[in-house]
């Protein structure tokens, strides 16, 4: 099936992001973990024995929204992440203490210039942000 813009436009914020990720030293372990009717991881990394599991949104200034891009991480959105981490660690047969976290990436992109701006916020299931 072929892809909706709107998918390529998110395929491209993940590469994004994870050239972002790369330089702030994170390494790479998987992209696009899914879990069937809960959705999916869009990138995990370690970095210094921690996991983290990255949600990333990717926004056109061009078309901005009235409201913040963070909106879309709504509470049953981080419910659902926070299942797919905990079946994820299952998964990989990771040690229970496993530290982990789930951070966000906000990309926004102005498709004309190609100008980038990359947001970073950490810890998103556990601080209130919006």
């Amino acid at each position: 099936m072929p892809k909706t813009q709107k998918r390529e436009f998110g395929d491209v914020g993940e590469k994004i992001a994870e050239g972002f990720l790369v330089k702030k030293g994170y390494k790479i372990l998987d992209k696009n973990y899914r879990i069937r009717n809960l959705g999916e991881i869009d990138i995990v990394c370690e970095k210094n024995g921690k996991l983290t599991f990255f949600e990333v949104k990717t926004r056109d200034v061009l078309h901005e929204t009235s409201f913040p891009i963070g909106f879309s991480i709504n509470n049953k959105k981080r419910k659902n992440l926070k299942r797919i981490c905990q079946l994820y660690l299952i998964d990989k047969n990771c040690q229970q203490n496993q530290e982990w976290q789930v951070d966000a990436i906000f990309i926004n992109i102005n498709r004309e210039t190609g100008k980038q701006n990359i947001e970073h916020l950490e810890n998103i299931l556990w601080e209130e942000y919006y």
